[in-house]
């Protein structure tokens, strides 16, 4: 191969890799352990079944699971900068019942609201989802319930992103 053939192979594979003009939008789920998943695999949880079908209808949507079980409004505050990378679009908030702290939550979102990050609300969880999905606790939902879910915040997310 010459050196002119290498180079215009290597502007191919550059071309694929960054010119695309295709970006990758990133969501933060951030909360306890209706977001984390409890009782479920991590790829049941609804952060991973809601990329999925962000990949399903062909948006390039990345979901982090930032979920901690038993995680409080002010664990969550604590960790938010680690947890929330700065080219995150929209992060999907839900503080749990584990301490309810209205200061806290506040606070999260005025800093992520500081950072340009659109913020949906997750609260009631249970309610969005029929008794029937959820698991013997009560608290927590099936990996259907998750799914359920995931498909309630889809238009949300879909909305915060301009998508």
């Amino acid at each position: 191969m010459t050196v002119r053939q290498l180079s215009g192979s290597i502007l191919v594979i550059v071309f694929l890799v960054v010119g695309t003009g295709v970006s990758e939008a990133q969501v933060v789920a951030l909360g306890a352990s209706q977001t984390n998943g409890k009782g479920v695999s991590r790829d049941q949880a609804y952060p991973a079944q809601l990329e999925t079908m962000f990949r399903a209808r062909g948006k390039n949507v990345r979901v982090i699971n930032a979920g901690v079980d038993g995680d409080t409004p002010r664990g969550m505050l604590s960790r938010l900068d680690s947890a929330v990378p700065t080219e995150t679009k929209v992060v999907i908030l839900q503080p749990g019942t584990n301490a309810v702290d209205p200061g806290a939550v506040s606070q999260i979102r005025a800093r992520l609201s500081a950072r340009g990050m659109r913020v949906i609300m997750l609260e009631g969880a249970r309610r969005m989802v029929p008794t029937q999905n959820r698991q013997a606790d009560g608290q927590h939902l099936t990996s259907e319930g998750y799914r359920i879910l995931a498909s309630r915040l889809l238009p949300q997310v879909l909305h915060a992103l301009g998508r």
